[in-house]
């Protein structure tokens, strides 16, 4: 009986899929991290790795595991893979894409709306016993309405994102793509501008784009010196899209308005972070897919993905498909 190891406890939906397929499973429970050697020693005991997990699977790691069948991320990102190494290695790396596109959009529009009206900072305020008398100019945020989303990064998240933006505030739409969203540009009219053009022109910029050597580092201090100084900027695809420490100087500087994080670099954020104790700033704990119904599908798409691999079948969402040239 083929097996495979799950680094985290996933939901109940993807572990009935193996078991129905004939594949016996193996899941860390505990509430940590498993460190490098521990996955190692783990995954050489199965045939195929389900990975939930934050770990890098480097180069170490690969080479170590050469045996695998496959890597099935429970996720759409894949940053954290060597894929380079893994595809050397005949091993196929499986994602998620697509079903936390809506539940993701959905986090960056509620960063958008409790950045603009301050929500976290005020709900501490009360925590803190600080809800007394008030001036009518305290406290102030901005509307939305008319204003003008920016998103670096316009696929499938991002179109959900854009969507809400129009239909609730009315907002134009620009983007900044390698190609054209042509779905975008006609159902809302949606304009493609340069990365530039893009930076100077959003009151919103939300970021929505893979993690890669071009795009680490992408919002920096020369890129935030650029952007209108009452904008917001959001982040929920990859911490290492950001610079932390040019974003903290931009936002004490007032050289922009406000930054909507679900996503922090390093992560998790510690808790003595400048950010958390910014009025114009909401931060969440990577929550962009945390609803059932996205956690649902991850699960399922995870497991057939292993379920393929297993089975000497081509994976459903692959990472690497020149793996099987």
């Amino acid at each position: 009986m083929m097996t495979v190891f799950i680094d985290r406890i996933i939901p109940q939906i993807g572990l009935d899929l193996l078991k129905k397929a004939g594949i016996s499973y193996e899941q860390h429970t505990e509430n940590r991290e498993l460190a490098p050697e521990e996955l190692i020693e783990r995954c050489k005991q199965h045939d195929a790795l389900l990975s939930a997990g934050w770990g890098p699977l480097d180069q170490s790691f690969l080479n170590a595991c050469k045996h695998l069948k496959v890597i099935s991320l429970h996720s759409v990102g894949y940053d954290r893979v060597d894929v380079k190494t893994a595809t050397k290695l005949k091993i196929p790396v499986g994602n998620t894409p697509d079903v936390l596109s809506e539940a993701t959009a959905d986090t960056a529009f509620l960063l958008m709306l409790t950045v603009s009206r301050k929500a976290l900072y005020l709900h501490k305020k009360i925590i803190k016993g600080e809800w007394g008398f008030s001036q009518p100019i305290d406290d102030l945020g901005f509307s939305l309405n008319g204003k003008t989303l920016g998103v670096f990064g316009l696929g499938n998240i991002g179109f959900e994102l854009a969507k809400k933006a129009k239909a609730a505030f009315n907002m134009p739409i620009i983007y900044h793509n390698r190609s054209t969203n042509e779905i975008a540009e006609k159902e809302l009219g949606a304009k493609r501008v340069s990365f530039d053009e893009l930076v100077k022109e959003s009151d919103v910029l939300a970021a929505f784009s893979s993690l890669t050597a071009e795009t680490k580092n992408k919002f920096n201090a020369d890129i935030f010196s650029k952007m209108k100084s009452s904008a917001i900027f959001i982040n929920a695809s990859r911490g290492g899209v950001h610079n932390e420490d040019d974003l903290i100087a931009a936002l004490n500087a007032k050289t922009i308005w406000g930054a909507g994080l679900d996503v922090t670099n390093p992560e998790p954020m510690k808790p003595d972070n400048p950010l958390l104790e910014m009025p114009n700033v909401a931060v969440f704990p990577h929550i962009g897919s945390a609803t059932v119904e996205a956690r649902d599908g991850m699960a399922k798409l995870a497991a057939e993905n292993v379920i393929a691999a297993l089975s000497g079948l081509k994976l459903p969402n692959i990472v690497n498909p020149e793996v099987y040239q």
